[in-house]
C-alpha cells in the first residue's frame, strides 16, 4: 500500500529467480526494447501497442509460454489502470476546470503583472511551475503560449528569453512532482511513499528550474533571437473572458489543496507514531492521493467553476471534456505496468540487481542512466520512466523511505534528458515558437538536458544527507 491506496507495487515484487540463463534474458530484454523503439520511432505505432508487443517479445524470447506472458502483462496492466489511471483522470478533470474557469490566466496575470522587465523570466518560471503542478506538460504549454507571446511583445524581450523559463517550470514539475504520470508511476513501481516523494520532488525542482529556466534562458536568448508571433490579441487577456475569473487567492488555494493534503499526511506520519491517533487517521484518509485529488475536483467545481460564474451544465461539460485527451496516456501507463510485470516475472531485474551490486554502481546513477538511454531511444519520458523503474525494482528492496523517493526522482531526471526529433514535445515547442530544428535543439533540447543533469546532481547531494 502507498499512502492508503493500492498501487503498482502492492505485491512488492521480490527478487524473482531468472527463468533462463543470464545472456538469454539480456538478449530477451534487448530485443524487447528494440521492438518498442522500432515500433515507436520507425513504424510510428502508438506507444500503447508498442509496449504490448515489447512485453510479449520479452516474455517469449525469455522462454516463457504465451499464457504465462499474457497473465503477467494482464496483471500489471490491470493493477496500473485500477490505481494510477484513476489519479490521472482526476488530475485531468481538475486541470480542465482550472483552464476553462480562467483561474490559470488569473495566476499568470497576477504574477507577471507585478514583475519588472528584468524579473520577467523569473516570474515566467514561477508561472510555469505553478501551472505545471496540476497540469500535463502539453496542456500547460498550450495554455501558456498566448501569455508567453504577450509578455515577449510587451517587454521587448526575445521569445526564447521569456519562454524557456516557463517551459523549464512546466517540464520540471512534469518530471519530478507527483501526481504527474511519470513520477506517479515510478512511485507505484518502486513502492515509494508518495508524500515524501512529492516533498523531495519540489526540493529538487526548485534549483533545476532556476538553472534551466531564467539562467539558461538568458543565454539561449542570445543564441536564438526570435520575435513573438501576433497570433493572439493581447486584449484577450484584459477584457475578452467569457466568464468572470475566480480570484488569485481562491485559485491558488484550489491548486495547492491536494498538494497540501498529501504533504500533510506525510508530515503527520512522521511526527505521530500512533496509528490510532484521530489526527493521523484523518490525514491518512484525506492525504491519500485518490481522496486528495477527488476533494480537489469537488472543491474546484465550486471555487473555480461556480467562482467563474459557470452554470451547472457548463461545469459538467468542462469536467467531461477533460477526460478524452488523457485516455491515451492512461493506456500507455497501464501497458507500461504490463511491460514492467513481464520484466519482473522473467527475473531480468534480478540479473541487473546482481550485476549492479557486483559493479558497485550507485543505484541513483544507474536509475538515471537507464532512463536517459530509453529516453534517447524512444523519445518518451513515460516509457523511459516505466522501463527504468521496472529494471531497478529489486535494487530498492530494504532501502529507507527517503532513499527510495530519491531513486524515483533520479529516474524522473533521466526521463527528461535531451528531447529531440522523436519526442512530441520537441515538435510542440518547434511549432509554437516558430523555430528551425537546429534552433529547437539549441534551446529546448539543451534546456531539457540541463534539467536532467542538474536534477541528478541535486538528487545525489540529497542522498548524502538522507
Amino acid at each position: 500500500m502507498i499512502n492508503g491506496i493500492t498501487l503498482l507495487a502492492d505485491d512488492a515484487p521480490k527478487l524473482t529467480e531468472p527463468v533462463g540463463s543470464g545472456w538469454h534474458l539480456v538478449l530477451a530484454f534487448l530485443i524487447g526494447i528494440a521492438v518498442i523503439v522500432v515500433l515507436i520511432t520507425l513504424v510510428k505505432l502508438h506507444p500503447f501497442l508498442s509496449l504490448m508487443f515489447g512485453a510479449l517479445t520479452v516474455g517469449i524470447v525469455a522462454g516463457e509460454n504465451l499464457t504465462t506472458v499474457l497473465a503477467s502483462f494482464t496483471k500489471g496492466f490491470g493493477d496500473t489502470a485500477a490505481s494510477v489511471g484513476i489519479l490521472i483522470a482526476l488530475g485531468a478533470m481538475f486541470a480542465k476546470l482550472l483552464a476553462d474557469s480562467g483561474g490559470a490566466d488569473e495566476i499568470v496575470d497576477t504574477i507577471v503583472g507585478h514583475a519588472s522587465p528584468r524579473m520577467l523570466p523569473w516570474a515566467m518560471a514561477l508561472v510555469g511551475a505553478i501551472i505545471g503542478l496540476p497540469m500535463f506538460f502539453e496542456i500547460g504549454l498550450v495554455l501558456l503560449i498566448p501569455v508567453i507571446y504577450l509578455v515577449s511583445r510587451r517587454s521587448q524581450l526575445s521569445l526564447i528569453t521569456v519562454g524557456i523559463p516557463a517551459l523549464a517550470g512546466l517540464s520540471a514539475m512534469h518530471g519530478f512532482v507527483p501526481p504527474h504520470p511519470g513520477p506517479l508511476t515510478a512511485v507505484g513501481l518502486l513502492n515509494a511513499d508518495l508524500g515524501v516523494t512529492l516533498a523531495l520532488g519540489v526540493v529538487v525542482a526548485i534549483p533545476t528550474i532556476v538553472l534551466a529556466g531564467p539562467l539558461f534562458g538568458k543565454l539561449a536568448g542570445k543564441w536564438v533571437v526570435v520575435d513573438a508571433p501576433d497570433t493572439f490579441d493581447a486584449d484577450r487577456f484584459a477584457d475578452g473572458e467569457t466568464h468572470r475569473r475566480p480570484s488569485f487567492g481562491v485559485t491558488l488555494f484550489s491548486v495547492l489543496l491536494p498538494v497540501a493534503l498529501m504533504l500533510g499526511k506525510a508530515l503527520v506520519d512522521i511526527f505521530i507514531d500512533d496509528k490510532s491517533n484521530v489526527i493521523r487517521l484523518v490525514f491518512d484518509t484525506l492525504g491519500t492521493p485518490l481522496i486528495a485529488l477527488l476533494i480537489a475536483v469537488i472543491v474546484g467545481m465550486f471555487t473555480l467553476g461556480r467562482g467563474a460564474g459557470m452554470k451547472r451544465n457548463e461545469i459538467t461539460k468542462c469536467i467531461e471534456s477533460g477526460l478524452p485527451p488523457v485516455a491515451g496516456i492512461i493506456l500507455i501507463v497501464a501497458a507500461g505496468g504490463g511491460f514492467k510485470q513481464v520484466l519482473v516475472d522473467t527475473g531480468i531485474g534480478t540479473l541487473l540487481a546482481r550485476w549492479a551490486e557486483g559493479a558497485n554502481i550507485s543505484v541513483l546513477v544507474l536509475a538515471w542512466l537507464i532512463a536517459v538511454l530509453i529516453r534517447l531511444a524512444t523519445g518518451s519520458a513515460t516509457v523511459a520512466t516505466i522501463t527504468a523503474s521496472s529494471l531497478i525494482v529489486p535494487l530498492v528492496e530494504g532501502m529507507p523511505t527517503g532513499q527510495v523517493s530519491l531513486v524515483v526522482l533520479a529516474v524522473g531526471a533521466g526521463s527528461l534528458f535531451f528531447s529531440h526529433v522523436n519526442d512530441a514535445g520537441f515538435w510542440l515547442v518547434n511549432q509554437y515558437f516558430r523555430l528551425s530544428v537546429g534552433q529547437t535543439i539549441k534551446t529546448w533540447s539543451i534546456m531539457e538536458t540541463v534539467l536532467s543533469v542538474s536534477g541528478l546532481a541535486v538528487v545525489l547531494l540529497l542522498g548524502l544527507v538522507i
